[in-house]
């Protein structure tokens, strides 16, 4: 994509969390990329690879210990107030817990006009009716502007977060599982709704999530993590179709094919050992502990992410340009 296009890009973006006892944890541990505007980025990997902690690194929640975000080309210094406050009407989340991250004391109206009146957006009236829209927007009444979040289901919460996102009218939102915790027959609904309104609303996403299916549908291109690094980067479609990097081959292969023959004669691709702690790592490769393909290259140095064919990155030693 083009240049112009760039929306929020990472440069070598690391965070460290103390863990005491001079122990370092490695949630994010450099990580470089562009997030153009209008896409769909999907974030992919197990649980403790490093992606929420991406997503609120991106969002502003975390500092970033080292490295540099820019938004539209100009520096973000996330620990600046006026840089954040700025920064915070732009970019906007939406919480994988839909239990968890509404106020249980606020009515519907209040959670979704708090941003509004934060950054001394509209009248009092205005933000009323503004209240109102946003609720028809995401399928819901204006009437449960009036209630409180415990008398609404898990869907119908998770509605209220996207409403609330979408409230100061931003250009960039972080889908943080946004549909882990919900029942399957509404997790459509919910991905459905955010197609509908990035068409509508032309908004960018960074998308985290464990489906894999879900991930391609909804994703314009996919960065699949490992231990708090990207190991594979391109375009939804190529990654499935030319996946490049052992991780990747072996987190697809775990994807069930709703056909019952298909499934039945899909080679499994079991890894071996633990994921390994993200506390003070070994050298080399973080996958190579589990890799059946490496060498002792691969144990020694960390592999560079590289542009293997056009616009498909990946990080290993093994895997040569085209």
């Amino acid at each position: 994509m083009a240049e112009k296009n760039k929306l929020i890009s990472l440069d070598n973006v690391c965070k460290y969390f103390n863990v005491g006892h001079g122990k370092t944890l490695k949630a994010v541990d450099g990580i470089t990329l562009n997030i153009y505007k209008g896409e769909t980025l999907g974030v992919v990997g197990e649980s403790g690879c490093g992606k929420s902690t991406l997503g609120r690194v991106v969002m502003g929640i975390y500092h970033p210990t080292s490295g540099k975000l820019e938004y539209e080309g100009q520096e973000v210094n996330l620990r600046k107030t006026k840089d954040r406050f700025q920064y915070s009407k732009k970019a906007q989340i939406i919480f994988q817990d839909p239990y968890a991250s509404l106020n249980p004391r606020m009515t519907v109206g209040d959670i979704i006009a708090e941003g509004m009146e934060i950054h001394n957006m509209y009248t009092k009236e205005k933000r009323t009716q503004r209240v109102y829209e946003l609720l028809d927007t995401v399928g819901l009444n204006k009437e449960h502007a009036n209630r409180f979040p415990h008398e609404f289901s898990g869907g119908q919460r998770q509605r209220i977060g996207i409403a609330r996102a979408l409230a100061i009218e931003p250009e960039f939102i972080v889908c943080d599982e946004p549909i882990s915790a919900l029942d399957v027959s509404i997790q459509s609904q919910v991905i459905n709704l955010l197609k509908e309104l990035q068409e509508r609303l032309g908004l960018t996403y960074m998308f985290i999530a464990h489906d894999l299916n879900i991930v391609k549908y909804i994703s314009d291109r996919i960065a699949v993590m490992y231990l708090g690094n990207l190991v594979e980067l391109a375009p939804s479609d190529d990654i499935y179709a030319h996946t490049l990097h052992p991780y990747s081959q072996a987190l697809l292969a775990s994807v069930p094919i709703p056909d019952p023959d298909k499934e039945a004669q899909k080679r499994a691709q079991v890894l071996s050992g633990d994921v390994p702690s993200p506390i003070n790592p070994k050298p080399g490769c973080k996958f190579a502990g589990r890799c059946p393909k490496a060498c002792d290259r691969c144990r020694a140095e960390t592999p560079a992410l590289r542009e293997i064919r056009p616009n498909h990155f990946v990080a290993c030693h093994l895997v040569q340009p085209e």
